[in-house]
């Protein structure tokens, strides 16, 4: 099986850049079903979102599952971003196998912070595994590392070619592995991931009624395989909630001077119900969720502005995407 390559939002290169964006505190409740419900916004922070038909209440930053998250035996300095991100109230965490040690320090975290602290988030892993045995050994193995019995979202990592959704569609492919782990209650959602090519992800919703899509969505977006007018416009026709990464471009963005982080996070946050960004300290955590009190959505004249800023030299921000 392949490991996938960077994939969440590990947006190096951030310093600085939202110190004069205080952070919020709110903390979200907890609903019957153990989904976060939406608490009374603090003065000047943006109310929750709904992740589309998950139902869930999210606010427009989360945490993702990388920058210090995907490094190894690196405990001291995981474990503390996790837990101010817990203690400032974020809704949605971000994970995956492929990012080493990063569910490990989740699954540390989480009981640091006490038995109410995995059901106030909604906690999202993946499988980069496209058959079913692969996929479930996956899943157990997550579960155990995060120490909890279920997922709220399951996500098929890093779709890139058409093969994959053969192999995951076809006899004993991953999908069969969703429908037996959404049946015993390890897993309440399903969602697909990829930054490659928009066609691969359209066609995975054509295939099957996902719950989520993890797409990248940045300003350089529209010069090349755009995922905002296809992937973003499909999944909100679906009612499909959408998860925004590489909204630095890996820090390419801010390395260039050619956006402020407020800029792409309002910029993301505009198209989609949250975006996950990953820290590598506790102030980046501030900074971050900081954000959360920033006017949202960005008008589209600036939007448009922004776009037209980077756009020669958009070849370097999307580098993930299909060659």
């Amino acid at each position: 099986m392949r490991e996938p390559s960077e994939t969440g939002s590990a947006d190096g290169g951030r310093r600085d850049v939202l110190g004069a964006v205080a952070p919020t505190a709110a903390a979200a409740a907890v609903g019957a079903a153990g989904r976060p419900s939406p608490a009374a916004p603090a003065a000047g922070e943006a109310a929750a979102r709904t992740l589309g038909r998950t139902g869930a209440q999210v606010e427009p930053v989360s945490l993702g599952g990388e920058g210090i998250l995907r490094t190894t035996g690196r405990h001291r300095e995981a474990v503390p971003v996790i837990l101010e991100a817990l203690r400032l109230g974020v809704r949605y965490c971000d994970t995956a196998p492929a990012y080493q040690q990063s569910q490990d320090y989740y699954g540390e975290a989480f009981r640091a912070a006490g038995p109410k602290a995995r059901e106030q988030v909604f906690l999202a892993s993946k499988t980069h595994a496209r058959d079913r045995d692969g996929a479930l050994r996956l899943l157990d193995d997550s579960l155990r590392r995060l120490g909890t019995d279920h997922l709220d979202s399951w996500q098929l990592h890093d779709l890139r070619e058409l093969e994959e959704l053969d192999a995951i569609f076809g006899k004993r492919g991953a999908i069969e592995a969703v429908e037996q782990a959404r049946a015993d209650g390890r897993v309440r959602h399903v969602g697909i991931t990829g930054h490659h090519d928009p066609r691969i992800l359209l066609e995975a919703m054509r295939r099957y009624p996902v719950d989520t899509v993890l797409c990248a969505v940045n300003p350089a977006d529209p010069a090349r395989l755009p995922f905002l007018t296809t992937v973003v416009e499909e999944a909100r026709r679906r009612g499909v909630g959408v998860i925004g990464m590489k909204i630095m471009a890996a820090g390419r963005l801010l390395q260039d001077r050619a956006a402020s982080a407020t800029e792409l996070i309002r910029y993301a946050a505009s198209h989609a119900d949250t975006v996950i960004v990953g820290c590598s300290s506790i102030a980046e955590v501030r900074e971050n969720l900081g954000a959360r009190s920033l006017s949202f959505p960005m008008p589209p004249a600036e939007r448009a502005a922004l776009e037209a800023r980077v756009a020669p030299r958009a070849g370097r921000y999307d580098t993930f995407k299909a060659g």
